[in-house]
C-alpha cells in the first residue's frame, strides 16, 4: 500500500525542506509555462498585507486543484502556503534587481517590521486555513553592509529582499514569532492543520 502524501504547490525550495523536517511525504505540484502565476500576486487597491497573503493563498490552491485535475494525477491533499513582508500597511514583495533590494532593505533598516504566512489545504472539497504572524526587528544597516547584501544575489525572490535563514541573519536583533513562518512556512500552523484534517499525524 502506497504510504499517504500531500501535493505541495510551491515553487519554494525552503518550504519542501521544511515539510521533509516534519517527514511530511510531498510530491511538488507546480504551475506550467503557461499559467501566469505573477498575475495571481497583484496587490488589490486599499488591501491590507494580511488580507494580501491569506487571499492570495486561497487562489493558489485553486489554481493548484485546477491543475491537479488537469494532469489527471491520483486525488491527495493540497497544501499552499504565501508569505509578505509589511511595514505598517506597505507591502513589500519581491525586489526586481539589486537596486530595488536596497532599497526595500534601507527601508527595513532599523525598524521592525512583519512577516505573515498563510498556509491552506484543500481536499475531498473541503479547505483548511492557518496563518502566522512574526515581528522582525532589524539592526540599524550601514549602505556599504545593504549594498554587499544585494550583490550577493541573497535578496532576490525573497518577500521583503531577504532570507532569514542566509546571510541576513546577522542584521536581524530580534524576533518575536515564527521562525519557520518567516522562512515561509509555519511549522507548527501546518503540523495542526495536517493532522486536523487527517492528512498527517
Amino acid at each position: 500500500m502506497t504510504p499517504p502524501f500531500i501535493y505541495l504547490a510551491s515553487q519554494s525550495p525552503r518550504r519542501s525542506q521544511l515539510l521533509d523536517q516534519l517527514g511530511v511525504a510531498h510530491q511538488l505540484l507546480l504551475p506550467s509555462a503557461q499559467e501566469d502565476s505573477e498575475a495571481l500576486e497583484m496587490v488589490l487597491p486599499g488591501e491590507t498585507p494580511r488580507d494580501y497573503v491569506q487571499r492570495v493563498t486561497v487562489l493558489k490552491l485553486g489554481a493548484a486543484l485546477v491543475r491537479l485535475k488537469r494532469l489527471g494525477l491520483p486525488d491527495a491533499p493540497v497544501l499552499c502556503a504565501d508569505t509578505t513582508v509589511a511595514l505598517g500597511d506597505d507591502i513589500l514583495g519581491k525586489p526586481a534587481d539589486a537596486q530595488d533590494a536596497q532599497r526595500m532593505l534601507a527601508h527595513l533598516s532599523g525598524r521592525t517590521h512583519q512577516v505573515f504566512t498563510a498556509v491552506v489545504l484543500g481536499w475531498g472539497g473541503q479547505v483548511a486555513q492557518a496563518f502566522s504572524a512574526s515581528d522582525v526587528v532589524f539592526a540599524a544597516l550601514a549602505p556599504e553592509a545593504i549594498a554587499r547584501y544585494a550583490a550577493s544575489g541573497e535578496p532576490m525572490g525573497k518577500a521583503g529582499a531577504y532570507a532569514v535563514q542566509g546571510r541576513a541573519a546577522a542584521f536581524i536583533e530580534r524576533i518575536d514569532g515564527s521562525y519557520s513562518g518567516i522562512m515561509g512556512l509555519p511549522l507548527f500552523e501546518t503540523a495542526r492543520l495536517l493532522r486536523t484534517t487527517g492528512a498527517w499525524g
